[in-house]
């Protein structure tokens, strides 16, 4: 089969593209065809050794797949040869087969394809987690989404609208700002040029955002802290723009906010069970047309280095998918 490895660490110049023996499932296991392969920012983070899962080389970048089970291991049960499923599986996605965990699937309705499925466990399974499990939206609040036009943004733009809120979406440019609209974001804010805190703060009558969804980090995180309203949740979901934050502790006392740690990942192991009903959740919503995933663009497995350049450049809108 082909893959899509990392032999070295580095920038997206270090994915090659080389044959690997077809995979046998152990116990437990099935090998999964893989129709498409969603690809996200800690994919730029893993192939540079700067994540904290640190997978042994050569390993394939990619860790959300969607296809069709092609061989079952001994003890499976409840799947079927041919079955259309979706797995989050931490890395290895980008390749013409996987092998995956029975128990790590999900079935695809028919009415969902794969590029779609194949970008639902991350982005969508931490903006539920986030915006419900964390951050305890209720309908007609206000969301503030920073990073609104990734594949972590958009869909918690549109978790949120489905879920009642009202969005405002800050980005980096104009462009980007008419995609998180045209996901349903009500109102916007280009950070580049515009203060931050003042404008949530004037879209909000002053009172300041219920929650705030960070997947920037870096200079916009205390901007945002200071227009949370009283009472608000600050969600701390990650670090696109590279730097951490040191935060005055002394914000969340004058606010009573609360900021809160969003590690979907960690959440999925100790809480599959509720992770699973979050992405069934989801799935529905997508299948019966109630939630559209935005898909910044499709790249054959050969240009797998090119779909995480775009990632890299932060010019993706949406989820970048790569379809081996």
């Amino acid at each position: 089969m082909k893959a899509a490895l990392c032999r070295q660490f580095g920038g997206p110049e270090v994915i090659e593209i080389d044959d690997l023996p077809d995979p046998d499932p152990a116990e437990g296991e099935v090998v999964v065809d893989v129709g498409a392969v969603s690809l996200n920012f800690f994919d730029t983070l893993i192939i540079r050794n700067k994540y904290q899962y640190k997978p042994d080389f050569p390993f394939s970048p990619g860790a959300e797949i969607a296809g069709r089970v092609s061989a079952l291991g001994a003890g499976v049960s409840g799947v079927a040869l041919g079955e259309r499923v979706m797995a989050y599986i931490g890395w290895n996605g980008a390749r013409e087969k996987a092998v995956v965990p029975a128990a790590a699937l999900a079935p695809i309705p028919d009415s969902v394809s794969d590029a779609v499925a194949s970008g639902l466990s991350v982005t969508f399974g931490t903006a539920m987690h986030g915006l419900c499990d964390r951050g305890r939206l209720a309908a007609g609040e206000t969301v503030a989404v920073l990073g609104a036009s990734g594949g972590a943004g958009l869909a918690a733009v549109q978790i949120a609208k489905r879920l009642g809120a009202r969005v405002i979406a800050a980005a980096s440019s104009p462009e980007k700002l008419e995609i998180a609209r045209a996901n349903g974001a009500d109102e916007a804010i280009d950070y580049a040029k515009e203060d931050l805190k003042e404008e949530i703060k004037s879209l909000t009558g002053g009172a300041g955002a219920d929650v705030i969804y960070d997947c920037v980090g870096g200079p916009y995180s205390e901007p945002a802290l200071r227009a949370t309203a009283w009472g608000g949740r600050f969600l701390v979901i990650g670090f696109a723009a590279g730097d951490i934050p040191k935060i005055p502790l002394n914000l969340l006392l004058l606010k009573g906010c609360d900021m809160v740690g969003v590690f979907w990942g960690s959440f999925t192991e100790r809480h599959p069970d509720r992770n699973a009903a979050n992405i069934a959740q989801v799935m529905e919503w997508c299948a019966k047309g109630e939630l559209d995933p935005h898909i910044h663009g499709e790249f054959s497995l050969n240009e797998t280095k090119a779909a995480l350049e775009v990632i890299d450049r932060r010019e993706a809108k949406g989820k970048v998918v790569v379809c081996p």
